[in-house]
């Protein structure tokens, strides 16, 4: 569900779950993977993370979660969690080519990255928008959603359930770019170029330091967050919320 090509030294690694990318156990476990081997791989200088065009990722499986059982549960929640580790502690440099709508969990793994540039079309949108069916957005996706928009910004956006076009995600600085749909990976890939130019050694100091709190934010106990996030999930109006839309998906 993550596929991976490495070619002088830059690491395509592409979301690869059907037409629009949802996540679930498999893909968040493989994107975890996936960073956890590139960082140790020497002859990886950079990584760009894209998904299809048109799609980076509509965000969490919630057809997998309404099945899930609390231990299930909490699996996913150990690999997504790991993965947004993995890909925060990258310590190369590393691009977010947002090739397509990028919502919820989608938006998430997009603020992993050193650099964000987004597709400009018109169906194309990025943000938080959970409380439009009050579901809940576990601490740490909450604390990188906060980080990138500042507190105020962030819950406010929450609150309005506000998902961004490409132009208002660059104002806001959700994402640094924007470009035409069937440029953007070339463009993440020509920004990386740029990045990889710079000494390693001075890239990735000046990455560890510029990003401390970022860093922070990950340095967790990830079972005790993941553990916490499903005994709040058994609250059962949450868990017919999340019934209701996975057989309302079912039905599309």
């Amino acid at each position: 569900m993550v596929k991976t090509s490495i070619e002088k030294g830059i690491a395509i690694v592409q979301l690869n779950n059907g037409k629009v990318n949802t996540i679930n156990h498999v893909l968040a476990e493989e994107l975890r993977l996936n960073f956890l081997s590139l960082t140790k791989n020497e002859a990886v200088k950079g990584v760009v993370l894209c998904g299809h065009t048109g799609a980076f990722s509509a965000g969490l499986d919630v057809r997998e979660m309404a099945g899930n059982s609390s231990d299930q549960a909490h699996a996913f929640w150990i690999s997504y969690f790991g993965a947004l580790q993995a890909m925060v502690r990258y310590p190369k440099p590393f691009v977010c080519a947002i090739t397509g709508f990028a919502p919820a969990g989608g938006t998430i793994f997009t603020l992993c990255a050193d650099y964000r540039i987004m597709a400009e079309e018109p169906k194309h949108f990025i943000g938080m928008h959970e409380f439009k069916l009050s579901m809940q957005i576990p601490e740490l996706m909450m604390d990188l959603w906060c980080y990138t928009l500042g507190e105020q910004k962030a819950f406010q956006a929450l609150q309005e359930a506000k998902l961004f076009s490409a132009q208002e995600a660059l104002a806001a600085n959700i994402v640094q770019a924007i470009a035409p749909a069937e440029q953007v990976l070339d463009t993440s890939i020509a920004h990386l170029r740029k990045c990889i130019a710079v000494y390693g050694p001075v890239y990735m100091e000046s990455k560890r330091l510029a990003r401390k709190q970022l860093l922070a934010l990950v340095d967790r106990d990830l079972d005790q967050l993941a553990t916490e996030f499903v005994r709040f999930s058994q609250d059962p109006h949450l868990k017919t919320l999340i019934n209701e839309f996975a057989n309302h998906l079912k039905q599309k």
